[in-house]
């Protein structure tokens, strides 16, 4: 790590070329971005650097991190008190470092006052839609997904991981034809003895089994998926929340609202309504 305005060449080989030293910036600061990636465990020795990231983030309107960049913030002590996120695989050595952060394990990015954090990679790019939205609304925001290709600015609050993805891979080919089946048929009665029968096993046998290689009871991870396409539903259109539930397997529509508040602590339509200005702008 330099500080004195030389190119740096990045762990993936690309050249980086500073526009500035680090001693010559001075003044006013909109938005200080910590990046992570491989560097990041030896920066966290350059007391020169920490000092520096902590005296001008007194002069920054804003401080941000990327992945394991939340590492750098918290040693300066930027995240005391506060809570953060950073990627998935670091959220434990984060906690374990930092007890004083309330590190949050799921969301892609979190804000606490000016001081942002987010998960790993793709994450940070989540995390500038928000930030430009904060600076120029929803319609800018969205016009800048577009020239990007991406399909939706996600919220802060969404998962790490899809429903498929957070859950322990089964060992079993004949369950993880189950998961993808049960993906395809949320609308169809998803009970255990109807699963087994699919999965070729006895009832017993199967929810044992499905728990201890998928880590979730058949129960919760047929309502998991259920609730993950409906916030997908939520999020992407304008479809009745009734349909939704019906297409989403819930036997009614306070079935939904019920899941909702207890899973995610607000109703369907106060999910919805996150999204509303961008669906106004892409109308």
């Amino acid at each position: 790590m330099t500080s004195a305005g030389e190119p740096i060449q990045a762990s993936s080989g690309l050249r980086l070329v500073p526009d500035s030293a680090l001693h010559r910036c001075r003044g006013p600061i909109d938005t200080l971005v910590v990046a992570g990636g491989l560097g990041v465990a030896r920066a966290l020795d350059d007391h020169r650097l920490i000092a520096w990231v902590g005296r001008t983030a007194k002069r920054a309107r804003r401080v941000a991190s990327v992945c394991n960049g939340a590492f750098l913030l918290a040693r300066a002590g930027l995240l005391a008190g506060r809570r953060a996120t950073t990627h998935w695989a670091s959220c434990a050595e984060l906690r374990r470092l930092h007890p004083e952060i309330a590190v949050e394990t799921d969301p892609i990015f979190v804000r606490d006052g000016e001081v942002y954090t987010s998960a790993g990679v793709t994450a940070g790019i989540d995390l500038s839609l928000a930030l430009v939205e904060d600076d120029l609304g929803a319609e800018v925001a969205l016009e800048a997904a577009r020239w990007l290709v991406l399909f939706l600015q996600r919220p802060g609050s969404q998962s790490q991981f899809s429903t498929q993805l957070s859950g322990q891979p089964p060992q079993r080919e004949a369950l993880r034809e189950l998961q993808r089946w049960i993906a395809g048929h949320l609308d169809e009665e998803l009970s255990v003895p109807k699963l087994a029968a699919r999965a070729f096993m006895s009832p017993r046998n199967f929810a044992r089994v499905f728990q201890r290689e998928v880590g979730l009871t058949p129960a919760a991870y047929v309502e998991a998926v259920r609730l993950e396409r409906a916030r997908i539903a939520l999020e992407s259109g304008d479809t009745q929340i009734d349909q939704i539930a019906r297409e989403c397997g819930f036997a009614t529509v306070e079935t939904l609202r019920r899941t909702f508040a207890r899973r995610l602590g607000v109703s369907p339509s106060e999910y919805r309504s996150h999204f509303r200005p961008r669906l106004r702008a892409a109308a």
